[in-house]
């Protein structure tokens, strides 16, 4: 399978009108079409280190969540870093595809995802977008024994909380930056609302608010899609090699 074909396919299972307007993302850098791809590299984005690692260690494809590019590009100079990185990547003949909101959207994407992980149960879309998830827990949990849970089944190194006077049952979820959303998922009828960011104001209010918010990080509530995205790869041409990295620049609190 060649990198346009890999594309073709991925395009299909994860369709571009599933994306926000907003949204950049797709094929991000294809400087050979036709190369044949043996080895993908997972990771949420394509940083410096992600990149020097797919040159060095002869990755065909980086496929990632966040878009390479996203802001326009003044010139083709490399002193910008992301110019920099598709200089560097197109030299060496690297292709970058990028599933953003789509694959938030997705039916089985990033929000499905964990929502299933966190066991939440006949999750239904929420929010103007429909990005994010909101379900029920099979039993309710006080928020203590319900952040325990995220923090283990996601492996993140802490949680954050606020509210804490109702038993969670009733959850919204939505991967990444989700703070917008707060007052949608409240609309939504959730008692709890999980994200990976959520600002200090939504935090400050949420007890007098009666609602509770749970912020795992951005990082931890988005990689669990990469085994998604691993498993479309593999249905498409199971002789391609998936490896998933972390990269040290990932933020943690």
């Amino acid at each position: 399978m060649t990198v346009s074909e890999l594309y073709a396919y991925l395009n299909e299972k994860i369709p571009s009108s599933l994306s926000c307007e907003w949204d950049n993302d797709g094929l991000m850098c294809c400087p050979e079409p036709n190369r044949p791809v043996k080895r993908v590299l997972f990771c949420l984005d394509a940083t410096a280190e992600m990149v020097k690692k797919a040159i060095d260690e002869g990755f065909d494809v980086i496929l990632t969540h966040h878009p390479l590019v996203f802001q326009k590009l003044p010139a083709l100079e490399p002193s910008n870093h992301v110019v920099q990185k598709l200089i560097d990547l197109c030299r060496a003949g690297v292709a970058v595809m990028s599933f953003h909101t789509r694959l938030d959207a997705l039916n089985g994407g990033v929000n499905d995802t964990l929502a299933s992980l966190l066991g939440l149960q006949n999750a239904i879309p929420f929010g103007e977008e429909g990005i994010g998830r909101i379900g029920s827990l099979k039993h309710p949990l006080s928020l203590n024994a319900f952040a325990a849970l995220v923090k283990q089944t996601l492996g993140c190194p802490a949680v954050v909380c606020a509210g804490g006077e109702k038993m969670v049952e009733r959850v919204a979820v939505l991967g990444g930056n989700g703070s917008d959303d707060v007052p949608l998922a409240a609309e939504g009828g959730a008692d709890t609302y999980l994200s990976g960011e959520i600002a200090f104001h939504h935090l400050s209010d949420a007890p007098e608010c009666g609602m509770n918010l749970v912020v795992a990080g951005h990082y931890y509530t988005e990689a669990p899609v990469l085994r998604v995205l691993s498993e479309f790869v593999r249905a498409a041409d199971k002789t391609i090699e998936p490896i998933f990295a972390v990269s040290n620049t990932t933020v943690t609190y």
